[in-house]
């Protein structure tokens, strides 16, 4: 089971990146409610792209952020230097045993009891 970052969200809505949309819709979409803040929230989504991101995210499982996630969150924090963003994307993927998909790796490496898949590496 898998957790969609903002970032593959991002490049799935563009054309070139059919592959990649199968992938996501191959699987069961969860994302953390972190990624619908950051993605839904950006200030220069354009209608359209709007539009796209609210059917994606209807169509996903959008996990809260519980006690659990948040103390996970806190623990990453407390180890090492990380942004809130990624502590709160890394503590749900932790909270709900998900795997992380990102195609920033480097962002979540040194954690070394998540596991992460960058299908940028691999063909789909």
């Amino acid at each position: 089971m898998m957790l969609i970052d903002s970032n593959i969200i991002i490049y799935a809505a563009k054309p070139d990146f059919e592959d990649l949309r199968r992938f996501i819709r191959d699987r069961v979409p969860a994302v953390s409610a972190i990624s619908y803040v950051e993605v839904l929230g950006y200030h220069q989504l354009t209608e359209q792209e709007r539009q796209y991101f609210d059917e994606f995210f209807k169509a996903s499982l959008v996990l809260p952020l519980s006690q659990e996630v948040l103390e996970q969150a806190v623990k990453l924090r407390q180890r090492r230097r990380m942004t809130l963003g990624d502590a709160l994307v890394a503590g749900t993927a932790l909270a709900y045993n998900r795997t992380l998909v990102t195609r920033n790796i480097n962002d979540f490496k040194a954690i070394e009891e998540l596991s992460v898949f960058n299908p940028f590496e691999t063909t789909t």
